[in-house]
């Protein structure tokens, strides 16, 4: 399938209902409002495609965006790419389950994600923890440096009240995930969940909410899932 056949397919994918909620989440105009589920047959037929991947990723268009993370081939990407991918992803959805995903299919994902935590940028900082997430919660605990992450929760529980919205988000989950996915920092990540308490984050103007790692994994205990990992980290 080429460019312009893929675009045809995800058109006549996309429902209003769909799009009203992706737009509602921050999506914006091109797109069609595609489920993900809906896309699985058609990846089945191109497998991993990177030229056309990227092809998808220049339209613009979130569904399109989002499908060429499904076919992209991480052996194959370079940090200019992933670079490249950020530049261009405007929400988190893009940042967080399209770029980010990809990347922690890489040899290089702590490297560009610790240059992304570094950047004071709101939506590469939120990658670059969303991408430890993923990698945590796929990969054997053998391959991370304790002390490199007990020093990543101390900057959470130190700057989090202070970050950028989105940025709040993926640090949070940081939290939750090194305590139910790395068990050498399980009790360092309770901690430091309890240290730093409820996390408001600004959902639009008007509204906030409160995250709460505390209570998110104490519920991950309660369902035994200390110590989950995932078979793979893209549908």
């Amino acid at each position: 399938m080429n460019l312009e056949a893929v675009m045809q397919e995800l058109e006549a994918l996309g429902k209003e209902r769909t799009k009203k909620i992706y737009m509602s989440n921050g999506a914006h105009e091109p797109l069609f409002g595609v489920a993900t589920g809906a896309m699985k047959p058609m990846s089945k037929i191109i497998k991993r495609n990177q030229p056309l991947a990227d092809q998808l990723y220049n339209t613009g268009n979130y569904d399109a965006m989002y499908f060429a993370g499904v076919i992209a081939d991480p052996g194959v990407m370079t940090e200019a790419d992933f670079e490249r991918w950020m530049d261009g992803a405007y929400f988190y959805m893009l940042s967080d389950y399209v770029v980010a995903v990809t990347l922690a299919e890489t040899d290089i994902a702590q490297e560009v994600a610790d240059k992304w935590i570094a950047s004071g940028e709101e939506l590469r900082m939120s990658a670059g923890w969303s991408c430890y997430c993923w990698l945590l919660g796929s990969r054997p605990d053998s391959e991370f440096s304790e002390s490199k992450l007990a020093d990543m929760l101390k900057g959470v529980e130190n700057t989090i009240h202070d970050s950028p919205e989105r940025t709040k988000y993926a640090m949070n989950n940081f939290i939750y995930t090194v305590a139910t996915s790395y068990t050498p920092l399980h009790e360092r990540a309770v901690e430091t969940a309890q240290e730093v308490g409820p996390v408001e984050v600004q959902k639009d103007k008007k509204k906030s909410k409160l995250l709460n790692a505390t209570e998110n994994i104490q519920k991950a205990l309660d369902r035994g899932q200390l110590g989950f990992k995932r078979n793979y980290v893209r549908c």
